[in-house]
């Protein structure tokens, strides 16, 4: 039987990394991160545009906890208000998913007027585990008993990692956050350290994972090394899940910190690239499709709809044609000529009282990298 790999306890800060195996590794990842700060600066409205990239993160990040929300479904299902036709199992994961936006929404407003502080934490916390599953494990409140991870209802002796014991839980939240505005050689290895110590407190009874990967861009953020807290780095860890578990499991078991640290910049590097990639090519989407609605609907509404298919990639007529910004007439009008141009999917016919579905199909498909509507 496999003995449990318990918290590393004053361990924290590590008082020693190789930075030898290090130095290769961080000039190439900050290299990548300031290429994709320089195109998030570039984009205009970057929330709006980037806006189906954070709910892939929300999905993804969601996924690595055992979710199986795709992200059509979580739009599909914003534009639905509340389908029917999905079964309970699969909304309990899709609210998941929008209660991580909606914690990193609230986190990035109060970071306007706070540091990254366990005040921050919590009432993320708090909006992550709202009315949802975890609803009942003490939302916004670190825990008072022990916790562990392995198999579904196993013991904390067949536990595969035991985290830092209730009692001592507080005391290690403070030296967290007191790391976290120390001084650094590099804040992407800080970060690193941050990220890791973060997921082996394991300081709530749930959410810890979806958190701890929260604070990647919002520290990011708030250190300057982005100029928006939109960086997307679940794609890398749930394509490596196995690695990214282990790695942070070997920090207790082995003291290798350097080993996880090496995984951390190499993932920064990987998903710069990628979501640079990817920003780029919504960015000349977005480009292109301003001309291209300019040029059929030959209305002054043109940019009000653009940021609104970009906003809503799914969506239904009604909440089209019920925005503030375009008089209903013209939106109907409008909606129309997207149609007959085949700029959206329709989804649903609209039947009785329920509207119809559209789909702007090329955003989902270059968000996701694949064909999907």
């Amino acid at each position: 039987m496999t003995t449990s790999v318990k918290y590393h306890y004053d361990k924290f800060p590590p008082s020693k990394i190789d930075w030898d195996r290090l130095i290769p590794l961080i000039g190439p990842a900050n290299a990548a991160l300031a290429r994709y700060d320089g195109t998030l600066v570039a984009i205009p409205n970057a929330s709006i545009l980037l806006s189906p990239l954070t709910t892939q993160e929300a999905v993804l990040s969601s996924k690595i906890e055992g979710t199986q929300a795709t992200m059509g479904e979580v739009l599909e299902f914003e534009a639905e208000e509340n389908s029917e036709t999905i079964p309970q199992e699969r909304k309990e994961d899709i609210n998941e998913v929008l209660n991580y936006r909606k914690a990193m929404w609230h986190a990035i407003d109060l970071l306007n007027e706070l540091p990254l502080c366990q005040r921050v934490i919590k009432e993320a916390h708090q909006v992550l585990l709202s009315g949802v599953r975890g609803h009942g494990k003490g939302p916004g409140e670190y825990r008072k008993t022990s916790n562990w991870i392995g198999p579904p209802g196993c013991t904390i002796e067949e536990a595969k990692f035991v985290p830092i014991s209730a009692d001592k839980l507080q005391d290690a939240m403070s030296k967290w956050e007191q790391y976290i505005h120390e001084e650094s050689a590099d804040h992407l290895v800080q970060l690193a350290i941050i990220h890791a110590e973060f997921e082996s407190l394991h300081p709530f009874l749930d959410g810890n994972g979806r958190l701890g990967r929260m604070c990647v861009p919002l520290f990011m953020h708030k250190i300057g090394l982005i100029q928006s807290p939109m960086f997307y780095i679940s794609a890398f860890f749930e394509k490596n899940r196995d690695e990214y578990y282990e790695r942070l499991l070997s920090i207790s078991r082995d003291g290798d910190w350097t080993g996880w640290c090496v995984f951390f910049l190499k993932a920064v590097k990987y998903q710069a690239n990628k979501n640079q990639a990817k920003a780029t090519e919504i960015l000349n989407l977005y480009e292109n499709k301003k001309i291209q609605i300019a040029d059929l609907t030959h209305s002054q509404y043109a940019i009000h709809t653009l940021d609104f298919i970009f906003s809503r990639p799914i969506f239904n007529a009604t909440n089209f044609t019920g925005m503030d910004e375009i008089p209903a007439p013209t939106a109907k009008r409008i909606l129309a000529v997207l149609r007959q141009n085949n700029l959206l999917t329709t989804l649903r016919e609209a039947s009785g009282r329920r509207p119809a579905i559209y789909a702007f199909s090329e955003l989902i498909n270059t968000a996701e990298g694949k064909k999907v509507f």
